[in-house]
């Protein structure tokens, strides 16, 4: 069964941005593009620790038909398909950057871990 489209009706703009964030891994996987420009889908498995293949698989097909990602596959054998951020999808991360200083500021202040590795700008 194909999980109905993201379209609203939203009551605001918070909602419909979220809507499209909503998911454990999304921001951890534009933060990873932003950071690294193109990622090979194993690459991208490997900068989220914990991830599933599944789970990855359909946030990536979520992103790209959102327009956050673009997907672009290379006619080789094996077929080498590479992930980056779209202009949306770097305007989208931009926009994150408050809440994760927010969030790093929260953090420290609840004396909270963090998994060891960079501070992303949003995460």
């Amino acid at each position: 069964m194909a999980k109905a489209p993201r379209r609203g009706p939203y009551i605001c703009g918070i909602e419909a941005a979220l809507d499209v964030v909503s998911g454990k891994w999304k921001g951890q996987i534009l933060w990873e593009l932003d950071v690294h420009g193109v990622r090979r889908f194993a690459e991208l498995r490997r900068g989220l620790p914990g991830v599933s293949e599944k789970m990855l698989t359909q946030h990536l097909r979520e992103m790209e038909e959102d327009g956050l990602v673009h997907r672009e596959v290379h006619a080789e054998v094996p077929p080498r398909v590479e992930y980056s951020l779209t202009g949306h999808g770097r305007a989208l991360n931009q926009a994150l950057g408050p809440l994760g200083a927010w969030g790093v500021e929260r953090m420290r202040r609840e004396g909270s871990e963090t998994a060891g590795v960079a501070e992303p700008s949003h995460g």
